[in-house]
């Protein structure tokens, strides 16, 4: 994770415990989130990165993975087909047909199964030698694909149920609540087209950015005290490098889950009737 030395302190190898060396030096900050342009310059905002090579190399193995897998599908499919079709089918039934229903989910079908793909992908990076960053641990990652999904429910509602059918939609408006009906109303309208998204985006930066700081903590750690008895310390924060890395999988896995069953549930709550 190399990181802009004109923005912040770089990567000292030579820095241990005991040695001289403070941990501040070496300990990982925001700046474990900042990186060169590869190409372009960052004061002009028009560059090219790291993260950004990382989502569009991402893009590409989702889509030569599947374009492999069912470019000449067969009946007996081999294991590469037989190993997309899983993962298409377990999105399809276990996520969109649960959650939206077979007749209405059929169509979003493609839609979820891109995005937990390409999610699952762009959080795998982290774990991978030489790449070692979860692309949507920046949040304007997460942002985007929220607001792909944000845009996508609010018209779906405003088609299914037209302007009325949407506010009441938006707002929950239910006459029986009397005097403080007006009260729910604005929460519930300031909650479903403000907190929704935002809690969407943040929800799946703030668990990758959590946990690509812990895993730079503590492999920094394991090096800084690899140093005189400090090496009964740096065995330790290893092994914890080896649990965080292997709990990292499964969080990568589990919030690409939770982003799309969040996104049939807006569909859902898109498509139902207001009552």
């Amino acid at each position: 994770m190399s990181a802009d030395p004109t923005q912040t302190l770089a990567f000292d190898s030579s820095c241990h415990l005991f040695n001289g060396c403070g941990f501040d030096t070496v300990a990982p900050g925001l700046h474990s989130f900042l990186f060169k342009p590869l190409w372009g310059d960052a004061d002009s905002n028009v560059y090219f990165n790291k993260t950004m090579l990382l989502a569009l190399l991402g893009s590409i193995i989702v889509v030569g993975f599947f374009w492999a897998a069912f470019a000449k599908p067969k009946v007996v499919p081999g294991k590469l087909q037989l190993v997309a079709e899983s993962g298409y089918d377990f999105i399809r039934r276990g996520v969109v047909y649960e959650t939206i229903g077979k007749k209405e989910g059929e169509k979003y079908v493609p839609l979820v199964v891109s995005l937990f793909f390409f999610v699952w992908m762009m959080n795998l990076w982290s774990i991978i030698p030489v790449a070692q960053f979860p692309v949507t641990a920046i949040i304007s990652y997460p942002a985007v694909l929220a607001g792909i999904v944000y845009i996508l429910w609010v018209s779906l509602t405003f088609k299914r149920h037209g302007f009325v059918g949407a506010f009441k939609n938006f707002t929950g408006y239910d006459k029986s609540l009397g005097g403080v009906l007006p009260l729910s109303m604005t929460i519930e309208l300031f909650s479903n087209l403000l907190v929704r998204p935002f809690t969407h985006a943040v929800r799946l930066f703030a668990n990758m950015f959590a946990g690509h700081t812990l895993l730079v903590l503590f492999t920094v750690a394991s090096w800084y005290m690899l140093n005189g008895i400090g090496i009964a310390y740096s065995g330790v924060s290893f092994v914890m490098v080896i649990i965080m890395t292997a709990f990292e999988l499964f969080i990568q896995a589990v919030q690409a889950y939770v982003f799309v069953l969040l996104t049939c549930s807006f569909i859902q709550g898109a498509l139902a009737e207001h009552h």
